[in-house]
């Protein structure tokens, strides 16, 4: 027999002194849940100590392919990259997700998953590599279910029940716990033809908004292709597509705004409106740690912001060339965005693009820490 043992007094008080702590201090009861900060990384994994990954709360690997029906590993330099970014979990509170797909990587995708079978072996092939590399989900990033994306890449009407399907498919065979997103494109094509939005956001964790190449490299007329609002030239924005978003019934909790860690720009725009909204070639992809360096003064660049769309562009007439991109400023606009309209976070393409410890990344962190 266990003797009684004696209780201080302040024993039987305890529960009470913490009941009144949450009760005196509502704003600890009201404390905002810490937005998701998501990046994709398309890197080989050998300049991981460049980051600040105390920054961010995931991080997903981009990209793996289809291998016949299985989602597989293209090589082994990305599966070492693979296991460095899972090592990090030991020492960061990171999640590490595999990916699916990207711009011109999903291919076959229309036609492995018109089948059940092909979305099943899909499904447990997805589990074996979450389980190898010891990963915390998968984003799916088809571009684009049931409508025209990359040229020549088959798609189908059917594409759009077919990705429920898979959906369905992948959380009853991943678990509960496994995280499970997807890429959107922002635009309302794929808003209304790609996805069953009712049957499939129950399932899932995230709605990765490509509200980027909003204005695309197809694109023979300038304008944002990041823009947090829309203005009287250009209804596409974060914004615009949100509020669609939400007005089909997708939770607040699950969208996360995107942002781009890179600039769009096009040549032969004529000096009018800035080059804003004109005819133009489109000419290069630049990353945010070469923007400055591109676009520089000796080249005749001057920038300028958008007020009303809060989106940043820059204009050299000697050049006759436009830039579109996010900047310092606007990913922060975009980061209290999400923390205003309760979104699940903020999401970016992608890591290697940026200027490592001063850039974006570090804007969109001092976002989430300003009250």
């Amino acid at each position: 027999m266990f003797q009684h043992l004696q209780r201080p007094a302040w024993y039987a008080l305890l529960p009470l002194s913490i009941l009144g702590f949450f009760f005196s201090n509502p704003s600890f009861l009201n404390k905002p849940k810490p937005i998701a900060v998501i990046a994709y990384y398309a890197g080989n994994g050998q300049d991981l100590e460049k980051y600040n990954w105390e920054q961010l709360s995931h991080v997903v690997f981009s990209f793996c392919h289809l291998r016949g029906q299985r989602l597989a590993v293209d090589n082994a330099q990305d599966s070492i990259c693979i296991r460095n970014l899972v090592a990090l979990k030991k020492k960061y509170r990171l999640k590490v997700m595999l990916s699916l797909g990207g711009w011109g990587g999903c291919q076959p995708c229309s036609g492995v998953f018109a089948s059940a079978e092909g979305r099943q072996e899909f499904a447990n092939s997805v589990k074996d590599l979450m389980q190898t590399y010891g990963a915390d989900g998968i984003d799916l990033d088809w571009e684009y279910p049931g409508i025209e994306g990359y040229p020549e890449h088959p798609f189908l009407p059917e594409d759009k029940a077919n990705f429920t399907q898979l959906v369905q498919a992948m959380r009853q065979t991943l678990g509960k716990k496994a995280i499970l997103s997807f890429a959107a494109g922002g635009f309302r094509s794929f808003f209304e033809q790609s996805i069953e939005w009712q049957k499939v956001m129950p399932l899932v964790n995230y709605v990765n908004l490509m509200s980027y190449d909003l204005v695309s490299g197809y694109s023979t007329v300038t304008g944002h292709h990041t823009p947090l609002y829309s203005n009287a030239s250009q209804e596409a924005s974060a914004d615009s597509g949100i509020k669609y978003l939400l007005k089909l019934g997708v939770p607040a909790q699950k969208i996360i705004i995107g942002a781009a860690f890179y600039a769009r720009s096009w040549g032969g725009v004529e000096n009018i409106n800035q080059g804003l909204y004109q005819s133009g070639k489109f000419k290069s992809f630049v990353p945010k740690h070469s923007i400055s360096k591109t676009f520089s003064a000796q080249e005749g660049f001057v920038f300028y912001r958008d007020t009303v769309a809060q989106a940043p562009y820059a204009y050299s007439i000697q050049r006759k060339e436009f830039a579109t991109f996010d900047d310092s400023i606007s990913v922060r606009l975009k980061t209290k965005y999400a923390m205003q309209q309760k979104l699940g976070g903020i999401m970016f393409w992608q890591l290697t693009d940026d200027k490592p410890k001063t850039g974006l990344l570090q804007a969109i962190w001092e976002a989430t820490k300003e009250k």
